[in-house]
């Protein structure tokens, strides 16, 4: 199995997130778009970000803007995020050679997005999300994003994977099928995410299991609901959740959010010996 990490809020340079990479013997780290550092202006050096990760011979997965939203009515808005996703795979296509040259040869280059719920109106009894309201409309804008994607994407071992959060919507549930019928889509499963929610998500996901080739590995636990907590400091069982991504053949990134929890995940890691 191949073990990454996030981008870490302590280290403010890329060389700083490859030392720690390098010291706790980790293979790739997700470049984490919703960082002023990896923008896509500065990811456009991609040159730079090549050379200094061949030179210390790990490899990168990029994860989007938290924020993107293709579906969002305003057409302004929904083009600056498709554009966004564009110019990012543009530079995903320099980095795979990285994949292949220290990954597993079977892991494609991987771009992680998560799906906006996008907005609701509060009524006096309830709440009615927008993009439930007005699915038709919701749904062409990722019949337009697939067909764009397997454009941009073309022959290149890309694959964009939706990642889990607080609970697929119905309408997410819907798209995100539609976006698995092209081979250019795939699944994330955040184990952390999933607990935290009651593991609302699990059903959808396991009978997915074939699209599924990404993992974030994090403890959690349901009530208080608590997220990204170090291997062995919450209510997950680890070591299934782990052995299933090996079954899989999945990638996983260990996504804790300081370097003290990574650092105990790791030893935990290295502890059940997978």
């Amino acid at each position: 199995m191949e073990f990454g990490m996030p981008t870490m809020i302590e280290n403010k340079s890329l060389k700083e997130n490859i030392a720690l990479c390098k010291r706790l013997e980790l293979n790739f780290i997700e470049l984490n778009m919703n960082f002023p550092e990896y923008q896509l202006d500065k990811l456009s050096d991609t040159d730079s970000f090549v050379d200094i990760a061949d030179e210390n011979e790990i490899y990168y997965t990029i994860h989007l803007d938290e924020n993107l939203d293709i579906a969002d009515f305003n057409k302004l808005v929904s083009d600056a995020y498709s554009e966004t996703v564009h110019q990012t795979i543009e530079i995903a296509k320099k980095m795979v050679i990285l994949c292949d040259k220290f990954g597993d040869l079977y892991h494609p280059m991987v771009i992680n997005m998560h799906m906006n719920h996008g907005i609701h109106i509060t009524l006096p009894d309830g709440k009615v999300q927008m993009y439930e309201r007005d699915f038709a409309t919701y749904i062409k804008s990722f019949e337009a994003f697939r067909d764009n994607c397997e454009k941009w994407i073309g022959n290149d071992d890309i694959r964009i994977v939706i990642e889990n959060t607080d609970g697929f919507r119905e309408y997410e549930k819907k798209a995100i099928d539609y976006l698995l019928q092209s081979k250019k889509f795939g699944l994330t499963w955040d184990i952390g995410h999933s607990k935290a929610v009651g593991e609302t998500d699990v059903p959808f996901i396991k009978e997915r299991e074939k699209h599924l080739c990404h993992f974030h590995i994090h403890d959690a636990s349901e009530k208080p609901a608590r997220n990204h907590l170090a291997l062995g400091d919450g209510e997950l069982d680890i070591k299934n959740r782990l052995e299933y991504a090996k079954k899989l053949n999945a990638r996983c990134v260990l996504e804790t959010k300081t370097i003290a929890a990574l650092e105990k995940s790791v030893s935990y890691l290295n502890e059940l010996n997978l």
